[in-house]
C-alpha cells in the first residue's frame, strides 16, 4: 500500500511543478479525475505555474477530446461500458497530441465540439523547445500514452456520488472500475477533500515511459 503524505491544494501544485520542472525539453503530463474531482482546475494553476517560472505549457481538455455523438450514444445515453471505451477519443488524444508533440513538434489543442457535434476545426499550434502539455479528464492513466508523468486524483465512490451532478451519477462506478484496473499512477492523491489532499509518489522517472494498462 501506498504511503500518503498531506499537504495543501498549493503544496499539490508545486510537487507537481518540481517533478515536471525536473524534465528537460518537451514534456507530457496527465492529470486523471473524474469531472467531479476537476482535473482541469489542477491543470490550469500547474500550467500557470509552469509559466510564471518560464516554462512553456498548456492545457489539452478531454472534454474537447470526445467521440461525435453517435459513436458515443451508440449503446444509449449511459451505457457504463461506452463511457470506458468509446466515449473519448484516447487514440485521437494520442495521435493529435502525444505522438504530434514528439514527432513533429505541433499538437491539436481541441478536437471535437460536443455540443454542436462537429469538429472544431482548431489550427496545430507549434511547441516550443520546452513545451509541457497538461492532458486532464478521467480514465487517462492506462492508455498506452507515451507519457512523462502520470497524476491521478482519486475521489471514494461516496464521495463521487455525493458531489457528482444527477446526470453524471451513472459514471461513477465505470470510473471506479477503471481506476481500479489501470494500476498506480507516479503522483496518486487522494481528493476527496480538495481542500485537504494527501499525496503518494512513485519512485521519479527520469525518461520517458509508455503508460499501459494491464
Amino acid at each position: 500500500m501506498p504511503t500518503y503524505t498531506p499537504t495543501t491544494p498549493d503544496g499539490l501544485v508545486e510537487l507537481c511543478l518540481s517533478h515536471v520542472a525536473a524534465r528537460d525539453g518537451r514534456v507530457v503530463v496527465v492529470i486523471d479525475g473524474a469531472a467531479a474531482a476537476r482535473p482541469d482546475d489542477l491543470a490550469d494553476r500547474l500550467a500557470a505555474r509552469l509559466r510564471v517560472v518560464g516554462r512553456a505549457a498548456a492545457v489539452v481538455r478531454m472534454a474537447d477530446y470526445l467521440r461525435a455523438a453517435s459513436l458515443r450514444f451508440e449503446y444509449g445515453h449511459t451505457d457504463p461500458e461506452s463511457f470506458r471505451s468509446t466515449w473519448f477519443d484516447y487514440p485521437a488524444l494520442d495521435r493529435e497530441v502525444v505522438s504530434a508533440l514528439r514527432v513533429a513538434g505541433r499538437w491539436l489543442p481541441r478536437l471535437w465540439d460536443a455540443e454542436q457535434d462537429r469538429s472544431f476545426r482548431d489550427r496545430r499550434q507549434d511547441a516550443a523547445s520546452d513545451q509541457v502539455l497538461i492532458l486532464a479528464g478521467p480514465m487517462l492513466v492506462g492508455r498506452d500514452l507515451d507519457v512523462d508523468l502520470a497524476i491521478r486524483l482519486r475521489m471514494s465512490g461516496a464521495t463521487l456520488r455525493r458531489i457528482s451532478s444527477p446526470d453524471a451519477q451513472w459514471t461513477v462506478e465505470p470510473i471506479l472500475r477503471y481506476a481500479e484496473a489501470s494500476g498506480d499512477a507516479d503522483i496518486e492523491v487522494r481528493y476527496d477533500h480538495p481542500d485537504r489532499p494527501a499525496v503518494a509518489v512513485d519512485h521519479p522517472r527520469t525518461t520517458r515511459h509508455r503508460d499501459r494498462m494491464s
